[in-house]
């Protein structure tokens, strides 16, 4: 399998959002999102650990107890680990590469469900809830940012753009359509946020990083063409956050 997140996105991603990050925000945008809930001594599920620098947010910054990240792919499974290492934050933070399909857990084992950014990736996302439901203790909670589509149509012509240019197998749905598939796994309290005005105006910084003077710098290690890629990507991104058919969301739900 042709890995999506090579070593070259990797560095540009970090480039723009932040060492250990691969999409916006960084632990500013994670307090956010996690709000008044409390992690302190929780087990705690990452769905897409990316770079690593989620799971050491949740443990330095929010106090969880013990964090399993899981991701699809070597490079960045073993890009975050060294990120771990490096934090000394090994002994609370395990990592596992996954294959596509069903969580590979027992029942009823993690307090907290956690993902950002990463089941755009997913299609099914009522399969994955039923499974979400089905590693989490009743009462725990699912907390999770993701880039959804305003809608359950066809995407429009700038959105369909937007995502081909991405390259990235994004399966987007509606918050309509989360919302429906954690109810009929049974969840309760269920909460979308949209961070489209807020991802607007950051995506609009984070494209003239792009084209300013910092494209040189990274343009030596990924090459200056592949830089010019990314930014084709964000020039077709901002149109469709501008109309709100892209709308990265919060979304949280209680098992139970």
């Amino acid at each position: 399998m042709t890995e999506l997140y090579h070593q070259s996105l990797i560095t540009l991603l970090e480039g723009v959002w932040g060492d250990g990050f691969l999409s916006p925000g960084g632990p500013d945008e994670i307090a956010r999102l996690i709000g008044t809930h409390d992690l302190h001594g929780k087990s705690v599920l990452d769905i897409g650990c990316g770079a690593g620098g989620i799971d050491v947010t949740l443990v330095r910054n929010h106090g969880a107890g013990y964090v399993t990240g899981i991701d699809v792919e070597d490079t960045v499974i073993t890009h975050a680990r060294a990120h771990i290492a490096a934090a000394g934050l090994s002994d609370r933070i395990g990592l596992c590469k996954v294959a596509p399909g069903p969580l590979p857990f027992p029942p009823a084992i993690f307090d907290v469900v956690f993902s950002k950014d990463s089941i755009v990736h997913i299609p099914d996302k009522h399969a994955l809830m039923r499974d979400v439901a089905r590693v989490l203790k009743p009462g725990g909670w699912f907390i999770a940012s993701d880039w959804l589509i305003g809608h359950d149509n066809p995407p429009s012509p700038e959105m369909a753009a937007y995502i081909a240019e991405e390259g990235l197998d994004f399966g987007m749905a509606s918050p309509a359509r989360y919302a429906d598939a954690l109810a009929k796994a049974g969840f309760t309290a269920i909460t979308t946020t949209s961070r489209n005005p807020w991802y607007r105006e950051v995506a609009r910084a984070e494209l003239a990083r792009l084209k300013g003077p910092w494209r040189a710098t990274v343009a030596q290690t990924v090459g200056d063409d592949f830089v010019a890629h990314n930014i084709d990507i964000w020039t077709r991104m901002i149109p469709v956050l501008d109309s709100g058919e892209h709308c990265p969301t919060h979304i949280t739900a209680r098992l139970g």
